[in-house]
């Protein structure tokens, strides 16, 4: 990232002050005096304005002479799943119906403490609501196929089917046999080098991709709920999975073209607007003059531009590829900021 692409400093110094972690990964600030580069979200003593500096990576601090920060770990990837965790996770994601009580993590040599803090930091919600929630989400396409409810939950590793309508009604928001006539959405957050992101995927495909700082991101969500009529539940799918290996694929220059499915939703001219978009080459832009022209209205040049600020699948349908008559960036609901940098990215590949 060129040191262009860093937001305002004033901006950059509320964030570190308020210790804000949605920015993790989007920026690093060193202190002059003692040497040190942290995260943005970093607990330790909050320096002067006048001796921070600022870099768009890890290896920008490093290269600048800064030491990290043994407090905060900048080296790490914000989010990444940890070492001691991973296989834990394959084990929960191949059969969220066990059990994993704190003995059971112990003898895995796992401190349920210390499980608890990772998922409630980067998850916002405990271990134990996080695999509810799989069970759930995996208990919810049983039973759009079969509808029985009753196999369904003990299949999914409840001992009684008050325990698991409970939960169900808990997680989805509906009743157990209500589930047949009502599409889910499971979301998830992903960890990029601009900063995490929201992802979200229907049966049909993915169907969110939002940077979490976007502006209103939670009406964002709310509207898409009812406009789908689903349910938003945190978990994650194949879907997800493979979402997030392809984003990684593409910041570091090893993928052009992402390949999973997509459930677009809008009105018929948005979908225009947005499948024109996936008409632009990786490495090159087009005007939203251009972009009208290609759907078929070369004067709806502003409908263009508000159906593309209403693309919820960044990146992805890459509404950044679009900018101003004039070469201005224009404007990018993850900021402009980011709109420049994914265009360098792609230009230097």
């Amino acid at each position: 990232m060129n040191q262009q692409t860093l937001p305002d400093r004033d901006f950059m110094y509320q964030a570190l002050l308020n210790r804000d972690s949605q920015l993790e990964g989007i920026f690093y600030f060193g202190v002059k005096t003692t040497g040190i580069f942290c995260r943005p979200g970093c607990s330790a003593r909050n320096p002067k304005k006048e001796n921070v500096d600022y870099f768009a990576s890890v290896k920008k601090a490093l290269d600048s002479g800064y030491r990290p920060c043994k407090i905060c770990s900048p080296l790490e990837k914000f989010g990444q799943v940890p070492d001691w965790l991973k296989h834990l996770l394959d084990e929960v994601h191949a059969s969220p119906e066990n059990s994993f009580k704190d003995e059971d993590l112990r003898a895995r040599h796992i401190e349920p403490t210390r499980l608890r803090r990772w998922f409630q930091k980067y998850h916002g919600i405990t271990f134990h609501a996080y695999i509810k929630a799989l069970r759930i989400n995996r208990a919810f396409e049983k039973m759009k196929i079969s509808g029985d409810v009753t196999s369904t939950a003990f299949d999914s590793g409840y001992e009684s089917l008050s325990g698991f309508h409970a939960a169900f009604k808990s997680v989805a928001g509906i009743n157990p046999s209500q589930a047949k006539s009502r599409p889910l959405v499971t979301i998830t957050k992903i960890a990029t080098p601009l900063g995490p992101m929201y992802a979200g995927a229907s049966e049909r495909g993915l169907c969110f991709l939002e940077f979490t700082d976007r502006k209103m991101i939670d009406h964002q969500i709310e509207q898409m709920q009812a406009r789908m009529k689903a349910r938003f539940v945190q978990a994650t799918t194949p879907v997800l999975t493979t979402v997030e290996s392809q984003l990684d694929e593409y910041f570091d220059r090893k993928r052009q073209d992402f390949e999973v499915p997509l459930d677009i939703n809008g009105t018929a001219f948005q979908i225009r607007a947005w499948q024109a978009l996936q008409k632009i080459p990786y490495g090159e832009t087009r005007s939203y003059q251009q972009q009208a022209e290609q759907v078929g209205n070369s004067r709806a040049v502003r409908a263009i531009a508000s159906a593309n600020a209403k693309n919820h699948i960044a990146i992805v349908i890459p509404c950044h590829r679009v900018i101003a008559k004039n070469g201005g960036l224009a404007g990018f609901g993850g900021g402009v900021w980011r709109k420049k940098h994914l265009l360098d990215l792609e230009a230097s590949h």
